[in-house]
């Protein structure tokens, strides 16, 4: 699914994953692209794609792959793991017809530039649902372009916890490719691949500290507007929280290359 998203480069790619329950644990098994057109924000299955879903499930089934669809997956490039409100709409109607269905975002620039997959599993609320109050989650960095989008839609779906596994197969193979391809990996640098992405994020940071710079501003000259100020020392955190994530990942690139 990396390999796929990251083969979409700024655009939006979209797949289907095959799986099984056991119990409350969803085992994802296999994944296939679909033939979508993406964007550089978002990613829509048309009818030909719904035929190409049929069509792959089961041609698997006649070769032994008994498992059945249970989510679906898109890329993010570069502005994190979240659900759009594009994406609740398309996870809230799988739920409610293909149940049950989980829906997985893919940041395959982020997972070269942190040196790690950045990947996250969601479901949606049912409709109407007011989840109650959760304490803070994992920080992540959203670009300036896409917090308004982010924040209307966080309270309609949760994330859920996620772990990886390999088969004797895939540790084969994992093995035979690192064999082959060792001296690429060494001598690639995140810093040069992801060069537009790392300029992007320095431009955005950019952005929220004069943002934050002019609230400040205009709050020391606003006598009893606590809130205003706390609002304002909240952005310019994020903002700091956003500066040293930056920064480690420059140094992760740099240290790469020794």
């Amino acid at each position: 699914m990396v390999m796929h998203a990251r083969s979409g480069g700024n655009l939006e790619v979209m797949g289907l994953m095959l799986g099984k329950v056991d119990g409350e644990t969803m085992i994802i098994m296999d994944s296939f692209a679909l033939p979508v057109e993406g964007t550089e924000t978002r990613v829509n299955a048309q009818a030909a794609a719904y035929e190409y879903m049929a069509a792959y499930i089961e041609n698997a089934k006649q070769v032994g792959r008994l498992e059945n669809a249970i989510g679906w997956y898109h890329s993010h490039p570069g502005y994190g793991c979240w659900l759009s409100g594009i994406d609740v709409s398309t996870q809230m109607l799988n739920q409610q017809f293909q149940e049950p269905f989980v829906a997985v975002v893919i940041d395959p620039t982020r997972t070269i530039s942190a040196g790690k997959v950045n990947l996250g599993a969601f479901r949606t609320y049912p409709k109407g649902y007011k989840p109650p109050d959760e304490g803070p989650s994992e920080y992540q960095t959203i670009p300036l372009n896409k917090i308004e989008d982010f924040g209307v839609h966080c309270k309609q779906y949760y994330a859920l916890e996620v772990s990886y596994f390999k088969s004797s197969l895939d540790r084969k193979l994992l093995e035979l490719l690192w064999n082959k391809y060792w001296v690429n990996t060494l001598s690639s640098s995140s810093l040069l691949t992801n060069a537009d992405y790392t300029t992007g994020q320095v431009f955005d940071l950019s952005e929220k500290l004069e943002q934050s710079e002019a609230q400040l501003g205009r709050g020391s000259f606003m006598l009893g507007l606590e809130t205003h100020d706390r609002k304002s020392e909240d952005k310019l955190a994020k903002a700091t929280r956003d500066s040293c994530k930056t920064t480690i990942e420059a140094i992760h690139g740099l240290m790469s290359q020794f």
